[in-house]
């Protein structure tokens, strides 16, 4: 049986707690949403006010090495400001230096780490490699890291003597701090934190527990990189809908003209499949019926709305069309779950919002009659919060690759890491 952070006293303890602040900086290096690290907030006060020594862990970007534009003390300020006390920060992430300060800590106090991935171990990949290295150097070169990476995982959990998993935006990767480390701890002494909690049951209720009539949108630019979570929709859901940029891929599977419109050559064979396995599953897909074009890609040029099979070869579709927003909102109206993952349109350029804020208006709708709606995401994310509808929704996810691959049904191992 999983430990649950609720049964957890962290009394006397040394709490590691993995989370996601990877937040956005400015120039500046200030945070512009710091969504994430609100999100981790109801674990890391629980860990304090129990009395436990708390330890945030956390990577922030993608460094190659150390990298002060990149370091956690610029997150240190506003930690500081949320927790509602003072937080010791090292400019490391193992090391004497993190093991004095942890020893320093009194009951109830925080340390925060240096950006664990100004590690190469933290992510078990090779660097500095020769890019005219054989294959068996690079070979021998994983095999090498991959040591490390069991080295510097253990490092970490010595640091403490529980472990709490509560970043759920890199559940999908199975790095030091997000999977290896786990290994060290006895199953009593390993758990999610609030966050990741409510993401895994957030999932297991969309996958295992839905509610029927069960609609599905999934949008976003490429068929590619969806194909997995598609499929193991369509054995789940009442409705498809296909939205944005993919939405061409499939036009053009069924003959129509797209124009100027992005679509993938190598995947229109794709598409005809999961039209032909939504028709045998009785699952009925819904595709856009109009755009909005223009003859380029800018948030200024001229608008035209065509019929999405007809688009002439001189014009992009860059949202979707007033008849296709009439036929989401009535594919919704009655639904019972429902998730949403990426936009309709162009949602970066604000003239061609307008299909995803119908969409985002639609999912609140049906949820304020009664339906179970989780939205993941960033563009999906972004209309929600853009609109202030984060409350009429179920559940937003702060997980984007991570949400997708539960979706898909694979097993994360940050997630692995914990119950199995």
């Amino acid at each position: 049986m999983t430990t649950t952070i609720d049964q957890f006293n962290f009394n006397g303890h040394t709490a590691f707690v993995r989370v996601d602040f990877n937040v956005p900086l400015n120039d500046e290096k200030q945070i512009t949403d710091d969504t994430r690290m609100r999100a981790a907030l109801p674990t890391l006060k629980k860990i304090l006010a129990d009395g436990g020594k708390l330890i945030i862990a956390s990577h922030l970007g993608r460094p190659k090495k150390k990298d002060d534009s990149l370091s956690m003390h610029h997150l240190l300020p506003h930690l500081e400001e949320l927790l509602g006390q003072k937080v010791t920060f090292v400019a490391d992430s193992v090391g004497s230096q993190v093991e004095q300060a942890i020893q320093k800590l009194n009951p109830g106090e925080a340390l925060l780490l240096e950006n664990l991935r100004f590690y190469a171990e933290e992510e078990g990949k090779p660097r500095g490699l020769s890019s005219d290295a054989t294959d068996e150097e690079k070979k021998q070169a994983k095999a090498e890291m991959k040591q490390k990476q069991l080295a510097f995982a253990k490092q970490l959990a010595q640091l403490a003597d529980c472990y709490v998993n509560d970043a759920f935006g890199t559940a999908h990767r199975a790095h030091a701090s997000t999977a290896l480390i786990a290994n060290s701890f006895d199953k009593s002494m390993k758990m999610f934190g609030y966050l990741m909690e409510k993401e895994v049951k957030a999932v297991q209720r969309i996958l295992n527990t839905a509610e029927h009539p069960f609609v599905a949108i999934i949008g976003g630019a490429k068929v590619s990189s969806k194909i997995g979570i598609i499929s193991n929709l369509i054995e789940k859901v009442d409705k498809l809908i296909i939205t944005g940029g993919m939405a061409f891929t499939f036009i053009k599977a069924k003959g129509g003209n797209v124009g100027k419109s992005l679509f993938e050559a190598d995947n229109v064979d794709t598409a005809t499949t999961i039209m032909e396995k939504a028709k045998a599953k009785q699952v009925e897909l819904i595709l856009p019926v109009d755009v909005v074009a223009t003859t380029e890609f800018s948030n200024d040029a001229e608008r035209k709305t065509f019929a999405i099979d007809k688009i002439p070869n001189d014009y992009m579709g860059l949202d979707v069309g007033p008849e296709t927003q009439k036929l989401y909102a009535t594919a919704l109206q009655g639904a019972k779950t429902i998730l949403w993952n990426g936009p309709a349109g162009v949602f970066e350029m604000e003239n061609f919002r307008k299909g995803t804020f119908v969409l985002a208006e639609a999912v609140a709708g049906a949820t304020q009659k009664g339906a179970y709606s989780l939205v993941g995401g960033g563009d999906s994310v972004a209309c929600i919060k853009l609109l202030g509808k984060e409350e009429s929704v179920s559940y937003v996810s702060t997980g984007g690759g991570a949400l997708l691959e539960a979706v898909e049904g694979k097993i994360l191992p940050g997630v692995a890491a914990i119950t199995e």
